[in-house]
């Protein structure tokens, strides 16, 4: 089954970042002015960082702001490869956010949920080797996290379900490469397994239209 989705292409890193934080923003306020407060999920990792960024220059009331992560590796929050410690540093600490750790219990729907995806189709912690992977992606699993290993990463992990990141006002992906584009491409598609294409899963599953904001 082929899944539409709403795919905006960008020339480089600085322009793609700029106009996701400028549409997630939006959606903040948005939340803010009817409920308000707003929820968020975001991605840990390399790639977001320059997003996350430009995020945290938007205008707005980030007392009212809540943030979680869409998955965690389990190590100390100050190590270097902590999601947490990266969104702390880049996000948290320049706007007053609230942060909400992952394994607490957090509100749903989120406002906007914001992913990344690997080359091999996963996205938050869902690997495709994944010794959960299987009931991490059913649609009637708990809107909750799941502990997760993978043969492919050093650390265990914890990340959301499907569930969980379907059940959102918004979702965003954030992508870069031709590699990941083009696996996305066949992912869409419908090409493989849910099970061996995660991002798929959670874009046919998504109740809004997805956005994809990708560059080279």
């Amino acid at each position: 089954m082929s899944i539409a989705v709403d795919m905006r292409v960008f020339s480089d890193a600085n322009a793609q970042a700029e106009a996701l934080a400028a549409a997630v923003g939006t959606c903040l306020r948005a939340a803010i002015a009817a409920r308000g407060g707003a929820w968020l999920a975001v991605p840990g990792g390399v790639t977001p960082r320059k997003f996350l960024g430009m995020l945290a220059q938007q205008k707005l009331d980030w007392a009212r702001v809540s943030v979680t992560l869409t998955d965690e590796r389990c190590v100390a929050a100050d190590d270097a490869r902590s999601n947490e410690g990266m969104l702390r540093q880049v996000l948290i600490a320049p706007t007053q956010a609230r942060f909400a750790p992952l394994q607490s219990a957090v509100p749903r729907p989120f406002d906007a949920v914001v992913l990344g995806m690997g080359a091999d189709g996963h996205c938050a912690s869902l690997f495709v080797d994944g010794d959960n992977i299987a009931t991490a992606l059913r649609a009637d699993a708990p809107e909750s996290t799941m502990p997760m290993r993978s043969p492919s990463v050093p650390e265990a992990r914890v990340t959301l379900t499907l569930a969980a990141l379907v059940h959102t006002r918004g979702l965003f992906v954030l992508i870069r490469g031709e590699e990941k584009r083009r696996t996305l491409e066949s992912a869409l598609r419908g090409a493989e397994p849910l099970t061996h294409a995660p991002i798929r899963a959670v874009l046919e599953n998504a109740p809004v239209a997805p956005q994809i904001y990708w560059c080279p």
